[in-house]
C-alpha cells in the first residue's frame, strides 16, 4: 500500500494553493453536468487533511442539484480546484481536483466511474 503523501494544487494562475494529505490510490469522474464539462477528477480526503494554502478572498463557490457539495472556483482563472461538504458518513470532507495537482500521473490511479447525470 502507498504511504501518506502531501500533495500541492493550483488553480491555473496560481491564486488559489492548497495541500492535501492522502494516500493516493484512486479517484473518480462524474458525467454530472458540471463535471463532465469541467473535465474535473476527484479525490476524497477528510477535512481536517486538507489545507488552503491561499486564495481564500479570490475565490466563489457553486452550488447545484441538491446543493449539499460546495464548489471552489477561482475569480480569476475559472479553475475548479476543490470542493466541500459532508461525506456519507456526514463528517466534513473536501475533495480535490486532482487535475490541479501537476505532480500526479492520473494514468497510474484507478479511476471510479459516478454516473452523476442519472441522479
Amino acid at each position: 500500500m502507498p504511504d501518506q503523501k502531501t500533495y500541492v494544487g493550483t488553480c491555473h494562475c496560481g491564486k488559489v494553493k492548497f495541500e492535501a494529505t492522502l494516500v493516493l490510490e484512486s479517484a473518480m469522474d462524474c458525467n454530472c453536468s458540471i463535471d463532465s464539462r469541467t473535465a474535473a477528477v476527484m479525490a476524497a480526503l477528510p477535512a481536517e487533511q486538507f489545507k488552503l494554502v491561499s486564495g481564500e478572498g479570490e475565490m466563489t463557490e457553486y452550488l447545484f442539484g441538491k446543493r449539499h457539495i460546495h464548489r471552489c472556483f477561482c475569480k480569476i482563472c475559472g479553475i475548479h480546484a476543490f470542493a466541500y461538504g459532508a461525506g456519507r458518513d456526514g463528517k466534513p470532507m473536501k475533495m480535490i481536483n486532482l487535475r490541479c495537482v501537476e505532480s500526479v500521473d492520473l494514468s497510474k490511479l484507478k479511476i471510479t466511474h459516478n454516473d452523476g447525470k442519472s441522479r
